[in-house]
């Protein structure tokens, strides 16, 4: 009946369901230390324990990597082509004006100005698309894509 009037502390961690209480230890040669870590820094875990654990009961790995150059890249890329839209967006209003506020010689003067900056922005948006082509080819390269689809 003693037992019955304690009252159950309410601090500190739960207690796991299945708690992990049985410990392994191995010794690795020099050889096999250092093809473990290479194994283990490819995997992407954070925790070594997790990682001998999924190759002992040869659970799959996911590894995602990230490509930093890529990823700036694409980042790049974005911030170019909302610039570029802006561009677009205020040529209308560039001949709107152009056309209403000057005489018709010198409008044709600012137009043919303003056309030749286009043309610059068109080899601009091509030299552009020309990396972009490359990037795809050298990250998608055959190598890949037979990873992508196992």
């Amino acid at each position: 009946m003693a037992t019955d009037n304690k009252k159950v502390k309410q601090v500190g961690r739960k207690p796991k369901a299945d708690p992990c209480r049985h410990r392994l230890a191995i010794n690795l040669n020099d050889a096999d230390y250092a093809a473990f870590l290479s194994l283990y820094e490819a995997s992407g875990l954070s925790d070594k324990a997790r990682f001998i654990t999924s190759c002992i009961f040869n659970r799959q790995l996911k590894v995602v990597k990230i490509d930093k150059a890529a990823m700036d890249y694409y980042m790049r890329l974005t911030t170019f082509h909302s610039q570029f839209r802006a561009i677009g967006v205020n040529y209308n209003q560039v001949v709107k004006a152009i056309k209403s506020t000057f005489t018709e010689k010198k409008a044709l003067a600012f137009l043919y100005k303003l056309e030749n900056a286009t043309k610059e922005l068109v080899e601009i948006n091509q030299k552009i698309i020309d990396l972009t082509k490359e990037l795809e080819q050298l990250h998608l390269s055959p190598m890949s894509l037979n990873s992508l689809n196992s």
